[in-house]
């Protein structure tokens, strides 16, 4: 299970993004992510070369609610030349805006709504809804924003991860290695962890980002350390 860390809190990316990316790359982080909202393109696309320079892997997650923003934010993904596409609610659309480019696309199942963005149910339509986007040619997983869901969600994503049969990232409102575990637990492929992170409010951890990320990087390894005898299966 990897871990995402995105330079972003409330769902933007924030202004001293390149200062936390720094921490990051310290670290040895191997996954770190922005938002579509918060810098212009040119400041993200310098954060998505330092990301990349460093062997890493980029990924650009959209949360603009609206069909044209969203299409934009796909057109500017591919221009930057970031990894991994997140987020999302117009797949079809977006589709073959990326077609060709070689990038990953996990898009939002479910209704989305709002920022920070929440996930509405009932649980069998986010269920119903990721069965149909993960059949589309061109989407690669899913990104589930579990802990934005009123109900019951470690069965949502075991639930969502059986229907998708593709990696599924749990995004969003994550804030302890319970949640961690959790969503190891239930099948989720990753998870994205910026806000608690960047607000030194994850559970357990000392203060400062640097305590915070190596605190999320154990509970990381406990839980593939929990998987590997499965995984080896």
């Amino acid at each position: 299970m990897d871990f995402i860390f995105m330079l972003t809190r409330d769902d933007r990316t924030v202004a001293d993004a390149a200062d936390h990316l720094a921490v990051a790359q310290r670290l040895g982080i191997r996954h770190i992510g922005f938002k579509d909202i918060g810098l212009p393109f040119d400041h993200l696309r310098a954060l998505n070369d330092s990301i990349r320079g460093q062997g890493a892997t980029s990924y650009l997650e959209v949360v603009s609610e609206d069909r044209d923003s969203e299409i934009a934010s796909a057109r500017a993904a591919v221009e930057i030349g970031v990894d991994v596409l997140l987020g999302g609610t117009h797949a079809r659309e977006v589709l073959p805006v990326i077609a060709g480019s070689g990038l990953r696309y996990y898009p939002f199942p479910g209704r989305v709504s709002g920022h920070p963005s929440v996930l509405n149910g009932p649980a069998e339509d986010i269920v119903a809804s990721a069965a149909d986007l993960a059949a589309l040619d061109g989407v690669h997983g899913l990104d589930l924003l579990a802990w934005r869901y009123a109900g019951e969600v470690p069965p949502l994503i075991a639930r969502v991860c059986a229907a998708a049969r593709k990696p599924v990232i749990v995004a969003g409102s994550i804030e302890s290695g319970d949640r961690i575990a959790a969503a190891g637990s239930a099948g989720a492929a990753g998870f994205t962890i910026g806000t608690a992170a960047l607000n030194g409010v994850f559970k357990g951890a000392g203060p400062g980002l640097e305590a915070q990320l190596r605190a999320i990087l154990t509970a990381t390894q406990a839980v593939k350390a929990a998987r590997l005898p499965f995984d080896r299966d």
